[in-house]
């Protein structure tokens, strides 16, 4: 970066006036040892507090930290202040009113205890609401940036075109065409002879002042660039900005064989992006093929109905991973949904290389956001298990993990090595919670951005192929947990159609509803009966039963799929032929794909839709953790397991219940047993360890020898009893239900199979699971005789 970059900028161009700044800030060449006075206008940027005034005006709060020349980019912070979501008087900011707020620093390196020597390049700063849940940014999400001066420096600084403090310069379109004027206004820290240029043409002089302003005539389009110089007689300073003013899009039609996503040449140096944008005006591509400039040989054409962006790169070389973004309308740069590897600012540092190794690099201080790639000849997987035939879904015996929690290593390679032990147990299917990109690497996957890259916390998309055909050597069916109820605001289906002034999806969002249908809705709804949401997740099912060879989908929070609009559980139970048609469609793409491929609904619904979609050959998750835990705590309350048998439900006829006794979403059997079992045996005290793990043995013959489909959660064959709510340091937070630390990392258990009490239970889900492979037809026959009520708990 040139010295005179002593800001960087990037311009907004809502109107080609002296618009307002999102951040100001008093004096405007703060030195370390200044009073900062900073003001944050909340109706610009992300608008994260925009209109948070209501009553809460007091409660808005300020994040900051340092940039010093002992940093190493713009996710670096240094310093910093304050604890994040906590309501610490010392962050608190002043409201001014009318979406404004005001924070004081009194002196900078004060402030911030800064090391002698240490020079301070930047002041870092977000304003967020007290809980942290709500934060006012820059309008692509990113931190804001105030520079600091040394003591005796003489700097300049462009104030117009109004900018965003943001830390990586980048060049965006401008809402202008040939003919208009654009405002430009350059300070200076002292007075100065002052020049201001236009693509190299001086457009105005100032001599011995500390402001200069011009109002230039736009004459060209594409690249354009604005210097200022300023002399104070002893050095020469500068800034610039640059900027980008659109051509008319050319309408072309798309070229053949296309689809949206990325479309690869078979000559392996072209490749065709399509982006869906209906409503967008503009579309361009930067990457590290241009540099990460916008240039106009970059613009994408837009198709005859208005509703989709393409372009066709060239010149490519084989093998090479192409990073790349779009930038729509000027003011929302994203990348393409359907890219299979992400790179992440955030995240990627933390990746292990041992789990996947030549991860590429972020093009730090190059741009900002996620980052799509693109990889022509990518090296392909060659697979093996090619005899393989699925296991009946009338007999399957699924095992349900959570790789960050299976293994100390989590990645594909080790999860590989874990098959024979899952083989051995008896399982012939194994249920992955959800493995498609996610929010950050820490995660049970329910936060979905990005549905067509697997997350890269897992490793290589080669190393989960050998996994799932490892498995199918060993015939086990290996089914995805599939979150397509909802996705997070990273994910570009969200960002293209987004209401920052309500952070909610826009009202033309043809992927999603602006405020969810149902009661049990996280982040972003959904609307299954938009023709681009059908699109979409007709293409996942395509992508994932094609390219990796799944045995099929658990379906999270299938219930969701609906637009019956419902403000409580019963109403949203209540039978729904429109959303039974959404899941006909859904698992129609799936056989036409993959015959016999399996679709698990998480619906929990009434017994009328559940036995309907099963008529229909879908599998419904059949939850009886309740009743059974009930009989191994040793109490008669709900303990029934009848509804464990498909044919005790209203109006089923097919024996397509998933039925089991732990999930991932539930407490753990035996740690419930310790916690809250029946005590009034002395000589059969449930809480006692050992009489627990003996009745949490003695119910496996229960759950595993009825007919249909069952599911373990993993190691709730060895006696699982870490809570579902124990925290990293290893406590249950009170009272009990708090689930704080639900989410968090529980500890892996793998020495329980050398205790020998817990590889009893190994042993003896290992034998029924023998029992049912070797008689399946009696498994399948669907006859059970004998009482399938409270059996357990008295035993």
């Amino acid at each position: 970066m040139k010295k005179y970059l002593l800001l960087y900028l990037f311009i907004i161009f809502s109107t080609i006036s002296n618009a307002q700044r999102l951040l100001t800030w008093t004096p405007e060449f703060p030195k370390d040892n200044d009073q900062l006075v900073i003001t944050i206008d909340c109706s610009k940027g992300n608008q994260g507090l925009f209109n948070f005034e209501g009553g809460n005006s007091n409660n808005v709060y300020v994040h900051a930290g340092l940039h010093t020349n002992l940093s190493n980019g713009p996710n670096d912070w240094k310093y910093s202040k304050f604890t994040w979501g906590t309501a610490d008087p010392a962050a608190k900011a002043v409201p001014l009113g009318n979406n404004k707020y005001q924070y004081t620093i009194n002196n900078i390196r004060t402030l911030f205890g800064v090391a002698p020597g240490e020079i301070i390049k930047k002041v870092n700063i977000i304003f967020r609401s007290a809980d942290g849940n709500l934060k006012q940014t820059n309008s692509d999400n990113s931190d804001m940036y105030i520079p600091v001066y040394g003591a005796d420096e003489f700097a300049v600084r462009l104030n117009l075109p109004v900018f965003e403090p943001r830390f990586i310069p980048w060049v965006e379109p401008v809402n202008a065409t040939i003919g208009d004027h654009i405002d430009i206004e350059g300070v200076a820290s002292a007075n100065a002879n002052l020049t201001l240029k236009l693509n190299g043409n001086i457009i105005n002089n100032a001599a011995n002042g500390n402001i200069i302003t011009a109002n230039p005539e736009i004459v060209a389009n594409c690249n354009q660039k604005v210097v200022l110089e300023g002399n104070n007689g002893q050095v020469t300073q500068k800034d610039s900005f640059s900027f980008f003013v659109s051509p008319a899009t050319i309408i072309a039609p798309l070229p053949a064989g296309v689809q949206d996503g990325i479309n690869y040449a078979a000559n392996n140096t072209e490749v065709t992006l399509v982006l869906f944008a209906p409503g967008k005006n503009n579309v361009l591509v930067i990457g590290d093929f241009s540099d990460w400039a916008v240039q106009c040989q970059n613009q994408m054409k837009r198709t005859p109905d208005n509703n989709r962006y393409h372009i066709t790169l060239t010149g490519l070389t084989p093998g090479t991973i192409y990073k790349f973004q779009y930038v729509v309308d000027g003011s929302i740069k994203t990348t393409d949904p359907y890219t299979e590897l992400i790179l992440d600012p955030n995240n990627d540092q933390y990746i292990n290389p041992a789990t996947f190794p030549g991860l590429p690099v972020y093009p730090a201080n190059q741009t900002t956001g996620i980052v799509g790639t693109f990889q022509t000849a990518a090296p392909a997987y060659t697979w093996t298990a090619n005899n393989y035939t699925r296991p009946d879904k009338k007999n399957l015996i699924i095992y349900e993990l959570l790789v960050r929690d299976f293994l100390t290593d989590a990645n594909w390679q080790t999860l590989a090595d874990t098959l024979d032990y899952i083989k051995k147990l008896g399982v012939n299917a194994i249920e992955v919670m959800p493995f498609n990109e996610f929010e950050g690497n820490n995660s049970w996957g329910y936060n979905p951005d990005f549905f067509f890259a697997p997350d890269k916390a897992y490793g290589t998309k080669n190393n989960l192929k050998k996994f799932i055909d490892e498995a199918h050597k060993r015939g086990i069916a290996v089914i995805m947990d599939a979150v397509l109820n909802h996705a997070t605001g990273l994910s570009p289906l969200a960002q293209l159609y987004w209401d920052g002034n309500n952070n909610a999806p826009a009202a033309n969002s043809p992927y999603f509803n602006v405020t969810a249908k149902h009661p049990f809705n996280v982040f972003n709804d959904f609307n299954h009966e938009s023709e681009a949401t059908k699109y979409h997740t007709a293409r996942y099912i395509r992508h994932w039963l094609t390219e990796y060879r799944l045995d099929g989908f658990r379906w999270d929070l299938s219930k969701g799929f609906t637009q019956k609009e419902c403000g409580d559980v019963n109403c949203w139970n209540n039978f729904d032929a429109n959303r039974i048609a959404t899941w006909q469609r859904y698992y129609d793409s799936s056989q036409v794909v993959s015959a016999g491929s399996y679709n698990i609904l998480e619906h929990l619904g009434n017994d009328d839709e559940e036995a309907e979609l099963a008529s229909r050959g879908m599998l419904l998750w059949g939850k009886m953790t309740d009743q059974f835990n009930q009989n191994t705590m040793g109490y008669p309350d709900n303990s029934s397991i009848s509804r464990a048998y498909y044919k005790n439900r209203a109006g089923w006829a097919q024996p397509h219940l998933v039925t089991y006794a732990e999930s991932h979403d539930e407490e753990r059997i035996i740690y419930k047993n310790t916690r809250f079992g029946n005590t009034a045996n002395p000589d059969h005290n449930v809480k006692d360890i050992a009489t627990a793990l003996k009745r949490t043995e003695a119910m496996y013959p229960f759950l595993l020898l009825i007919p249909g489909p069952k599911m373990i959660w993993q190691f709730g064959e060895l006696g699982y009893d870490a809570s579902i709510f124990q925290c990293p340091n290893e406590t249950v937070p009170e009272p009990y239900g708090n689930d704080e630390c639900k989410l968090d990392p529980k500890p892996v258990r793998w020495n329980y199979l050398q205790q020998a009490s817990r590889k009893r239970i190994y042993d003896v889900v290992s034998s029924l699971n023998r029992l049912r492979s070797l008689k399946p037809n009696v498994f399948l026959s669907g006859i059970v005789t004998g009482n399938l009520g409270s059996d357990l708990k008295n035993n």
